[in-house]
């Protein structure tokens, strides 16, 4: 396992890094499932491990919270805030009200007393950056987390909260999680950039693109990976954006065969290559899952793989556009552009 600094904090956190969200129903994962793959990546030498209240309504994180029981001081504790915990409107969002409740929830659920990096789900156009930033600058004060971070925001948003945070006097965010994989590249476009002149930590999601880099997923063959059920528009052969993915992932094979890697260690080494990138965040199901992703830990691409991958998909360049989580929000939400 490599190590590298998160940010500019002087933590040092795993590049690989154990992603919660399929603990519980979304996985099919039981207790003793996730005691078992958290067990082995701490033992492993991954030290981070990332979850949040929404997944499962909190059952992820009460599982962490078993699992981690004992070696707590061996984790640097991610979670996240900010999606709809329940149908009341104000179960949700980045208000100081909804946050203090919302992080006492995940520290009792997690069964600890701080949590070492708490980042906002999404950004939350209803609420002022002043007013997120000011509730968790005193969370931070009163010790109940060390450091903060962002998700998913789009670009322009981390400059106008690193701003904002600089006009206020208050605590800025350290870290920035967004999705990238080689099938999705438009992170290389603005976020990346911009994290790199704020000096943020960056924690990739999803660099195995849900699944369709592990391997199982082929043209020609049937997709039975977990989340085809879940998620059936997101695995449909018949669109454009999972026609151009498929035909990606043909050519990206015999790639990662010439290099003598994975499709797996050829996707985790190529988003952990980006000088912007701390870590890939990887969220397994089963303990075969772990050990495969955990076989990318030290993969170092070396040059002409990575140009071989840039004359497959483009820099810059997301095969799946309408997968894009850091979206302003009025191209979603109808409401947000018309008076």
């Amino acid at each position: 396992m490599r190590y590298r600094t998160l940010g500019r904090t002087g933590v040092q956190v795993s590049n690989l890094v154990l992603g919660a969200m399929n603990f519980g129903g979304l996985g099919r994962t039981s207790q003793d499932d996730v005691d078992a793959i958290v067990g082995t990546a701490l033992d492993a030498g991954v030290n981070l491990i990332d979850t949040a209240d929404w997944y499962g309504r909190g059952e992820s994180e009460e599982m962490v919270g078993k699992a981690i029981a004992g070696r707590r001081d061996d984790v640097i504790l991610a979670t996240k805030a900010g999606l709809p915990m329940s149908d009341d409107p104000n179960h949700q969002g980045n208000s100081t009200r909804w946050l203090v409740r919302a992080l006492d929830d995940s520290l009792r659920r997690l069964g600890v007393d701080h949590i070492d990096l708490y980042q906002m789900h999404r950004w939350d156009p209803r609420t002022s950056d002043e007013e997120t930033l000011s509730a968790l600058t005193d969370l931070r004060r009163a010790g109940k987390i060390r450091y903060f971070g962002s998700s998913a925001f789009p670009a322009y948003r981390t400059v106008q909260a690193q701003w904002a945070a600089r006009e206020h006097h208050l605590g800025r965010y350290v870290t920035e999680q967004p999705t990238y994989s080689i099938l999705q590249r438009g992170a290389e476009a603005h976020v990346l950039p911009v994290a790199q002149d704020h000096g943020l930590g960056v924690l990739v999601y999803s660099p195995l693109n849900g699944g369709w880099l592990s391997g199982a997923i082929r043209d020609g063959e049937e997709i039975t990976t977990n989340r085809s059920a879940v998620m059936a528009a997101r695995f449909d052969t018949t669109t454009p954006s999972n026609r151009a993915k498929l035909e990606a992932i043909e050519q990206l094979v015999p790639v990662a065969e010439r290099a003598g890697l994975t499709l797996i260690q050829l996707a985790l080494g190529f988003v952990t290559a980006h000088p912007a990138v701390t870590s890939a965040i990887i969220g397994p199901r089963t303990l075969d899952h772990l050990a495969s992703q955990l076989a990318a830990a030290d993969t170092v691409l070396s040059a002409d793989v990575l140009d071989a991958i840039d004359a497959i998909v483009r820099p810059g360049v997301d095969l799946a556009p309408d997968e894009k989580m850091d979206a302003t929000p009025a191209l979603l939400d109808p409401s947000l552009r018309r008076r």
